[in-house]
């Protein structure tokens, strides 16, 4: 795949349209072109203990921030034509329709790859197939696990390196 947006969310609670924070890397002709990342005010907006531990992200940090509808007024164009690509599709794309579904927005249907499930087959003997350990299989040292730009960044290594 040469052409594509790596997307990578974070949620402050475990309602998936609570996306707190959302980074894109966007490859062109199998090259990093652009990069974007955003705090998104959640909603709904609080935050649980294990969320926050995950990723380091609380109230303090997005009280202030866009919300999702400013944000992908901004992301949007940068991924125009492009399909998208997750580490573990079925949560990413959940939490786009979510959140799309909250503030009552027309989804695009955007075409969505899976990094996961395109690892399971073609690294099967991989300890396990979380991020971090695909990343460092196709050559990319992680650094930031679970800082939503850090995860997009190893989920487009991945996939110009498996899909």
């Amino acid at each position: 795949m040469q052409n594509f947006a790596a997307i990578d969310f974070e949620t402050a609670n475990n309602e998936r349209s609570s996306v707190c924070s959302v980074g894109i890397v966007i490859v062109r002709g199998g090259e990093i072109t652009d990069t974007f990342y955003s705090l998104i005010q959640p909603e709904p907006n609080y935050y649980n203990y294990w969320c926050s531990q995950v990723h380091g992200l609380c109230r303090n940090d997005t009280d202030e921030a866009p919300t999702f509808p400013e944000v992908w007024a901004q992301i949007e164009p940068l991924i125009k034509g492009l399909p998208l690509v997750a580490h573990n599709r079925p949560f990413d794309e959940g939490c786009l329709k979510a959140v799309f579904r909250t503030y009552q927005m027309d989804y695009p249907d955007y075409e969505f790859h899976d990094t996961l499930c395109a690892a399971r087959r073609k690294l099967p003997r991989l300890e396990n197939h979380q991020l971090h350990t695909v990343a460092v299989a196709c050559g990319y040292n992680l650094q930031n696990h679970h800082h939503a730009l850090a995860d997009a960044e190893a989920c487009a290594w991945i996939a110009r390196e498996i899909l």
